[in-house]
Parts: structure tokens; C-alpha cells; sequence
């Protein structure tokens, strides 16, 4: 691929980076559309000199998403936020942002497109977020007929913001709230294999016009997942169940806060699990499908973790 060039909106992010880096390795030529391109200097190490790129791109600015995409051979869309701040709405980035993506791509007559969305995309979904998604993926397929949309479970990684947020929470707050008696179940994905599936599906790897569903190869439970934390933390918190109602009227509240540890849509979507579907796994649209062993949290996780202990990764120190 070492005559591709592929633009990645998104591509500084929490999977951005990752994407970046595999690619690089494959030899594509990257053009990295941020909205903070002067924040993107990490990404330079990541590849060879020239190789990678980094523009000004906002997909609430057609232009910006036009000039982005000009001359590229492929298009991957990554952009997609875990709750509304300011001008950042669910509606303008993953619904509208999709579509003026998908509209840009396929005028620049491009038809290599890979969109990222989520478990749980539903249109009729009660959650805004769940909406947006399945709004965004209808418009991606209305244009560009041929893309492919990745749907991961939650996403785990050295940077991410499920691990990382309550093994943070158990620091510091007396207990942890089992939201809604802490059944729901995730099937977490490891950020690197999520990385690998689209650089795989861009080599026309996966099938065209198909939804992917991504997960790792461990069903949990939210309960499950708060115990393996404090467990690799060294911290005893108790599990307190919170009825998702209740939850709700808390998450109000949090929303306050300029960066909220829960919204009430994401108490709406635990009320779900999110995990792959069996028609998926039929199917084959997984990432066993595209040729990838799934990674566990037990080889990944406790290599970031260690941070939150008393005393750091060479911690002795029991549960406290």
C-alpha cells in the first residue's frame, strides 16, 4: 500500500492513534484530519518521515471535510463522542458528520470508505447516542454502497475511558455503584484488534456493505468487570446496586460537571447489553471473520492499571 494514501478523520484519538500506527506499518501514506491539528505532534514517531500528516478538519465544516479528503484513496471515519459538550452534539457529529463524510467520499468518487460505529446502533434506540449512531451508519450506506461499518463493545486500551474512569473512581469515592444490579454484559475489545480490523477491511479484507460487530473473547457482566478492576487495582470498594432510575436522577446532576463521570443516556444504554450478536457470529461478521484472535483484557489491562495502586506498579500492598 505504500502508494495509498488514506485520510483518517479522527486519527489522533483514542483509536485514531492506534489505526495510525498499524497503517504506518503497512506503509500507507496518512493524512491524520483533526479538529486540533497543533495537538497531533504524537503521532509523527508512529511512522517514518513525510509518512504521516496531520490536517485541520471539523465535520461539522463541510469544507474542511472536502479539503480533507481530496486526493486520498481511502476514507476512514473514527469521529464519535461519549457525551454532549458545547457545539459538540450527538446529532452534529454522528449523524450529520457521518452523512457529510459519506457525501464528501463518495464526490470525490471514492468508494473505500470504513465508518466506526457501536454496538447498540438502533434507530429506535431510547438513547440519543444509540440513535445518532444508527443514523450516521444509514447515511454511510446511502452514499458510499460498498463501505464498511465496524460496531465495537467497549473499547479497552492504555488510553481509554471505561477502565481507566473507575479503576480513577475506586482512588477516592467510598464505593462503586452497581448500575442497574451491575447485570448488564460487554464483551470489551482490545483497541489494538480494533485497529487491525479496519486496517484489514481498507485492504479489502471484509466484506463490502457489511456491519462488522467487534468484541473480545469474554463475556461480563458491569459487576464483573468493577471486581476484576478493584482485584488488579489492590482496592476494596463495596458493590453498591443502584436502580437505574435512581441512577438517572444522580447522572442529572453529574451532567452539571464540564467533564460528567455518567450521563442519563448512558445510564439508558446500560439498560442493554452490549455485546456481539449471534447473527453476527453466524455470519461471520466478527473479528474472526476479518482473521483476528481477540484479545483478552488479562494480557493488556494490568499493564495500564498498575497506576492506579497506593503505591504504583511494584505495589505489595493488599486490598485497601
Amino acid at each position: 500500500m505504500a502508494q495509498q494514501l488514506v485520510t483518517v478523520f479522527g486519527g489522533s484519538g483514542f483509536i485514531g492513534r492506534h489505526l495510525v500506527r498499524v497503517l504506518a506499518r503497512r506503509g500507507w501514506r496518512i493524512r491524520a484530519a483533526t479538529r486540533r491539528p497543533d495537538l497531533a505532534g504524537h503521532l509523527q514517531p508512529l511512522g517514518a518521515v513525510g509518512q504521516i500528516h496531520a490536517v485541520q478538519a471539523n465535520l461539522r465544516y463541510r469544507d474542511s471535510v472536502a479539503r480533507a479528503i481530496e486526493g486520498a484513496d481511502a476514507v476512514v471515519n473514527l469521529v464519535g463522542i461519549l457525551f454532549e459538550s458545547g457545539r459538540q452534539r450527538f446529532a452534529s457529529v454522528q449523524a450529520e458528520g457521518a452523512r457529510i463524510v459519506a457525501e464528501e467520499t463518495k464526490r470525490a468518487g471514492i468508494g473505500n470508505l470504513v465508518h466506526l460505529s457501536a454496538i447498540g446502533a438502533d434507530a429506535a434506540s431510547p438513547s440519543e447516542y444509540a440513535r445518532s449512531k444508527a443514523q450516521g451508519e444509514a447515511a454511510v450506506f446511502a452514499n458510499v454502497p460498498d463501505a464498511v461499518i465496524l460496531r465495537p463493545s467497549v473499547v479497552f486500551g492504555p488510553e481509554d475511558q471505561f477502565f481507566n474512569r473507575f479503576a480513577g473512581l475506586a482512588r477516592f469515592a467510598p464505593v462503586l455503584p452497581l448500575i442497574g444490579g451491575g447485570e448488564t454484559r460487554f464483551q470489551p475489545v482490545y483497541v489494538g484488534d480494533v485497529a487491525e480490523a479496519a486496517a484489514r477491511t481498507l485492504e479489502g479484507g471484509a466484506r463490502p456493505g457489511t456491519i462488522y460487530e467487534l468484541g473480545g473473547p469474554a463475556i461480563l457482566s458491569f459487576r464483573a468487570i468493577l471486581e476484576y478492576i478493584l482485584a488488579e487495582t489492590g482496592r476494596a470498594r463495596p458493590l453498591v446496586p443502584l436502580p437505574f432510575s435512581l441512577a438517572k436522577w444522580q447522572a442529572r446532576l453529574l451532567e452539571m460537571l464540564p467533564n460528567p463521570l455518567l450521563t442519563v443516556d448512558q445510564v439508558t444504554l446500560l439498560e442493554r447489553d452490549n455485546i456481539v450478536s449471534a447473527r453476527a457470529i453466524a455470519e461471520g461478521r466478527t473479528l474472526e471473520g476479518l482473521g483476528i484472535t481477540p484479545t483478552g483484557i488479562e494480557a493488556i489491562v494490568p499493564g495500564y492499571l498498575y497506576a492506579y495502586r497506593r503505591h504504583g506498579q511494584f505495589s505489595r500492598d493488599q486490598a485497601a
